[in-house]
């Protein structure tokens, strides 16, 4: 088998299992051009508007806990059919109800399917690629997130233009939420051709099919070495299956736990989600229509887009902490700004720059670079349970924000001070934090094999 025939396969298995990164994207990302007419529809409070927005990251939160277990036990790519099926089952039930709590119901459903998703596909990626490109594989769940998130924005654009704001507000939203279906069903037909990942494998004692899982993404010689290491990896903890929570405290792991989860509170505390999925009414409230306001939301997704590319070509190259330092001065930087814009009330069209340089510094950094590190940390017999758990924290922390945005924007005792800017400076200053977090604490883990994280840990 040649060296294209093993790269084929690998960029398919990886671009299939990126397609949860896309509907990750698109799911959490929907509700920006539908949250408007479904507070009109159901008559909706600022505080239940917060909801209606961040309920599904209640579901993410619990799919995230119970990843690591469902994928310790049936495998990754099982546990990733039932992602998609997740998607499919909210995508129409989120559609069609007329009663709030049912909406909420469905939409927590799809939650759960995107914090299964949002842990495995890029564990999955990481899992089956060589270690010299691992970090621009596993970037491509991030450029799937973010294709993910403009392809929706477009989507949204145009189901809106089909109606006046009364059809928007009885029937537009509901085919928002609805589109999601299809990318669902052909994420889950298309994982049914691609294979298990041969660290899970070789952790049941199947040996001989993660062989050929390897055989089929590397020559010979660099799949039996890749099988060694991974065998030598997991005998010095008997069998992966085996880990409890107690693992978490040894030596060295406690750190990169403490570490994985630091990156992950980090990357939603600086304030990404706010734009992702509040952009159109941001921009309604610059004094822009509807119809603007998505079209400013589409150059958003559009930026976000570009700059994962440029993140993807150049993290293998120039390393993990250097963009993420670089990335977070960036957004400190532009969050700030917006911050003093809102508190002086100038919300011309300069404001714009600002905030497309705060998504390109993030889409730079703190956006596809936190995943590869989550992914690449963890040594292998704790990898499950500890990515598990940073990604639970990570959901977390994007439900208070996109809780608290609205109630924040929305107290008239935090606008009589600050005028509107009281957030955008707070996420400002958690820029600063995440600056020095990476600065001085997290390792760069740059070429190194997953097998060498145990090392790694122990210095």
């Amino acid at each position: 088998m040649g060296q294209t025939t093993h790269s084929f396969n690998t960029t398919y298995i990886t671009l299939v299992a990126t397609l949860g990164g896309l509907l990750f994207g698109y799911d959490t990302a929907v509700v920006s051009g539908a949250i408007g007419s479904v507070q009109v529809h159901f008559s909706l409070s600022d505080t239940a508007m917060g909801f209606a927005a961040s309920c599904a990251l209640l579901g993410c939160i619990l799919g995230a806990l119970i990843a690591g277990y469902i994928c310790t036990r049936f495998g990754r790519k099982s546990s990733l059919l039932f992602a998609a099926l997740l998607f499919f089952v909210s995508a129409v039930g989120s559609a069609l109800p007329d009663v709030f709590s049912l909406f909420i119901f469905y939409r927590i459903l799809g939650g759960i399917g995107v914090g299964i998703a949002s842990m495995l596909s890029p564990m999955y990626i990481a899992e089956i690629a060589p270690s010299p490109i691992r970090g621009r594989l596993v970037s491509y769940n991030q450029l799937a997130i973010v294709f993910g998130i403009l392809l929706i924005y477009f989507v949204n654009y145009y189901i809106s233009l089909q109606g006046d704001s009364e059809w928007n507000t009885t029937w537009g939203w509901r085919w928002m939420f609805g589109s999601e279906a299809i990318p669902a069903a052909l994420f889950f037909f298309l994982l049914l051709s691609v294979p298990k990942s041969p660290r899970w494998l070789i952790m049941k004692g199947r040996t001989e099919e993660a062989r050929k899982v390897l055989e089929k993404i590397s020559d010979s010689k660099e799949s039996a070495q890749e099988l060694k290491a991974i065998h030598s990896s997991l005998q010095k903890e008997k069998d992966q299956a085996t880990v409890t929570f107690g693992n978490l405290f040894q030596k060295g792991i406690f750190r990169a736990l403490l570490i994985g989860i630091g990156l992950s509170v980090l990357q939603q505390v600086t304030g990404i989600n706010v734009f992702l999925y509040y952009a159109p009414e941001i921009f309604k409230k610059m004094g822009d229509g509807m119809d603007t306001a998505l079209i400013q939301t589409i150059i958003v997704g559009a930026v976000n887009l570009l700059f994962t590319i440029i993140a993807i070509v150049t993290v293998d190259r120039f390393g993990r902490k250097p963009l993420m330092v670089i990335g977070s001065v960036g957004m400190g930087i532009c969050m700030l700004s917006i911050g003093f814009a809102a508190y002086f009330q100038n919300t011309d069209g300069w404001l714009l720059i600002f905030i497309l340089g705060y998504i390109a510094f993030f889409a730079l950094s703190l956006g596809p670079v936190t995943w590869v590190l989550l992914a690449e940390i963890y040594p292998n017999r704790i990898r499950s349970i500890a990515l598990s758990i940073a990604v639970a924290a990570q959901w977390t922390f994007n439900y208070i924000v996109s809780q608290t945005f609205p109630m924040m924007m929305g107290s008239e005792t935090l606008n009589n001070m600050f005028h509107g800017a009281f957030p955008f400076w707070l996420y400002g200053i958690m820029c600063i934090v995440s600056m020095v977090f990476n600065w001085g604490i997290v390792p760069e883990t740059k070429g190194k094999r997953l097998e060498e994280m145990d090392l790694l840990w122990k210095k």
